[in-house]
Parts: structure tokens; C-alpha cells; sequence
């Protein structure tokens, strides 16, 4: 069976380290490192590209080399431009208020509770409050977005008409 290898092309402006089978990415808006620990997987680094390669042809393996490239591709997003997810307040009952504090988003008055449900903000994500719009940032695509979800799943709604009760906080754009 013969190998199959993929040539990841390195953005401008970026810089790679390689050690063993951990990716250090490094760009304007900051560093991520990542290990890429999946069995029948070689990395090399070449002058402006990363080549992902796999000795059997086998479907987990040529799994494992899309899975790669998808999350190093996600790296070089993060580190050049960043993620953006937006998120809108929405309530017909009762005005809710949405504060930041430390590494935890407490939403107040969601539907007249007394005491306020809390959200984590996961990883180095970064958490703004603008009116009626949330605002969660950050490198890492999948802390901004566990982030944005764990905000989101606060405020379900149980035991009540999801028709008629619609308040809550949604997540509305992912940039």
C-alpha cells in the first residue's frame, strides 16, 4: 500500500515550531500549541509547509490526516485574524441583565429568578457586554466556541412552552 501525504501551506506571517508531534503556531494575535498524538501520523516541517503524512492506506488514517489539516488551518485563522461569535439578549418577560465577572458571565433576572445563572468562560477567551449583544473572542476556535455555548445553555428554558416563552441568550453570527 503507498503512503499519502498532504502539504499544508503556511500562511504569511505565521511561524511554526515542530517538536516531535506538537505544533506550536505563533501569529499577530497570539500562540497556540497543539499535540497531534494519532497513531500511523508522521509530521515534517518544510520550508513554507507542514507535510502530514500516513504509511497504511487506511481510512482511520486518511481521517486523521483531514483532522490535521482542519486544526491546523483553524491555528493559523486564530492566531492572523481571531474568532468572533456574536450573541443577542432576548426577553419578553422580564428585562434581563448580563455582567462579566472574572472568568464567569452571571445572567440576572432570567425570568424572574432571584438568584443569577452562571455561564464559564472557557480557556483565554475574552467576554464583552454591548447592550443587548455579547461579544466572545479569542485564538482558540474551540474555547471561544465552548464559550459562546456554555452562555447560550445557560439560559434554557425547562418546564415551560418553548413557543411562549422564547427569552434567552442565542447565539446569532460566528465569525
Amino acid at each position: 500500500m503507498a503512503a499519502i501525504t498532504e502539504e499544508i501551506k503556511i500562511p504569511e506571517g505565521i511561524e511554526v515550531k515542530l517538536i516531535g508531534k506538537t505544533v506550536e503556531v505563533s501569529g499577530q494575535k497570539g500562540k497556540l500549541v497543539r499535540t497531534f498524538d494519532v497513531r500511523g501520523i508522521e509530521l515534517r516541517q518544510g520550508a513554507d509547509v507542514i507535510v502530514v503524512e500516513a504509511a497504511p492506506l487506511h481510512r482511520e488514517q486518511r481521517a486523521a490526516i483531514g483532522m490535521v489539516r482542519s486544526h491546523l488551518n483553524n491555528m493559523f485563522k486564530g492566531v492572523k485574524e481571531g474568532f468572533v461569535y456574536k450573541l443577542r439578549v432576548v426577553y419578553a418577560h422580564f428585562p434581563i441583565t448580563v455582567k462579566v465577572e472574572g472568568k464567569r458571565v452571571l445572567v440576572q433576572n432570567f425570568l424572574g429568578e432571584r438568584s443569577p445563572r452562571a455561564a464559564e468562560v472557557v480557556g483565554g477567551s475574552s467576554v464583552r457586554v454591548e447592550g443587548d449583544e455579547i461579544i466572545v473572542e479569542g485564538v482558540n476556535k474551540e474555547e471561544v466556541g465552548q464559550t459562546a455555548v456554555n452562555i447560550e445553555q445557560a439560559t434554557s428554558v425547562k418546564y415551560r412552552d418553548r413557543r411562549t416563552f422564547q427569552d434567552g441568550i442565542y447565539i446569532i453570527s460566528r465569525e
